[in-house]
């Protein structure tokens, strides 16, 4: 009789571990929303953990910075370029070369407003090389809205330089 008094439990706990509350926006659908800020000072709104801009490298100097180490922990500032229209759990960055640097976020534990493409950030964590599964890539078309052509589309893993930011600072 006792295991079937756990089992209610436990399915509250799993429903209560979701990543996102969903909210109702003004046409009824469910949305998952941005964090809210960390901080808010004169430099921008701050997402994760709070950072400024100081010693901020540019994005376009993140290939010296990495030279062929695998990853290194860096500052940079650049402009986001895509944004996960789901929730804003990711963002793109354009590198130098015109290659797209996917921006994630350290632990799942912010996200940052759908609404930043075209703003200045600064990102603070670790940029790597790695392998993407194209599961993953597929994950990531979704997410930014792709059809179900171009998702298709996607069957070979890529190469990439990623990002995982523990902080981003959004500047005004």
């Amino acid at each position: 009789m006792r295991p079937l008094l756990l089992l209610p439990a436990a399915l509250l706990l799993l429903g209560a571990c979701q990543n996102a509350a969903p909210t109702s926006d003004t046409a009824g659908t469910a949305t998952a929303e941005a964090s809210p800020p960390t901080t808010t000072s004169p430099q921008g709104r701050t997402y994760g953990a709070a950072i400024t801009s100081e010693g901020a490298q540019p994005l376009s100097a993140l290939s010296t910075l990495l030279g062929t180490q695998d990853s290194a922990q860096v500052k940079l500032v650049g402009t986001a370029n895509e944004v996960c229209q789901a929730k804003g759990c990711w963002m793109t960055m354009k590198l130098a070369d015109g290659r797209d640097m996917r921006v994630k976020f350290k632990d799942y534990a912010f996200f940052v407003p759908k609404d930043i493409s075209g703003k200045t950030i600064v990102i603070n964590g670790w940029a790597h090389r790695e392998t993407v599964p194209v599961a993953d890539l597929q994950h990531y078309a979704k997410d930014a809205g792709k059809s179900a052509t171009e998702i298709a589309a996607i069957t070979e893993p890529q190469q990439q330089l990623n990002f995982e930011a523990d902080g981003v600072l959004v500047q005004e």
